[in-house]
Order: C-alpha cells, then structure tokens, then sequence
C-alpha cells in the first residue's frame, strides 16, 4: 500500500461505508485490495466503529460487484447532484 495523504484516506473510508460503492471501485480508484482496505478502516477507525462496519459491509452483496444483482450500469438517485473528481458540484 503506497503512502495516502489524509484527504485519499478520508475519500476511502467514505467510500467504504457507502453501501453501492464496491470494494472494485475502490481498487480501481486507489489501488486498495479489500483486505488492504479492510487494513485501513481498521488502523483508521476507533474499535467499535470498526467492529460496526465490518458487521454492516460483511455479506453485503452491494459490496461485491461479482454479487450484485444488476450487471450494467449503477443506482443514481434522481436527487443527487452531480459528482466530479470527487468533489460534490456547487448549486
């Protein structure tokens, strides 16, 4: 795992708590296999709020992309804004 800057690991750990974003998308994102990922949130995170995701995240299938029932294309909600590089579009 090369050295993330705490904006990349901040981007990471919200990634990882979204329940559609998959741990692929991270990968393709950051580099971060699942376990690294898992690594991260668990040095990163207070043991409770670690214990906590793993409950949430272990078994989901929205996590996987191998899992998911859908195989093209992605939920967007009809209210959400715009996303570019990350960073959520001004109004």
């Amino acid at each position: 795992m090369e050295q993330l800057d705490g904006i990349a690991i901040d981007r990471i750990i919200e990634m990882a708590w979204e329940d559609r974003t998959t741990f692929e998308a991270i990968d393709f994102q950051f580099g971060l296999k699942e376990q690294e990922v898992i690594d991260l949130m668990r040095k990163e995170m207070k043991p409770s709020s670690f214990r906590m995701w793993r409950a949430r995240v272990q078994g989901r299938k929205t996590k996987h992309e191998k899992l998911r029932t859908f195989a093209k294309g992605r939920f967007k909600c009809s209210r959400q804004k715009s996303i570019s590089n990350n960073s959520v579009s001004k109004r």
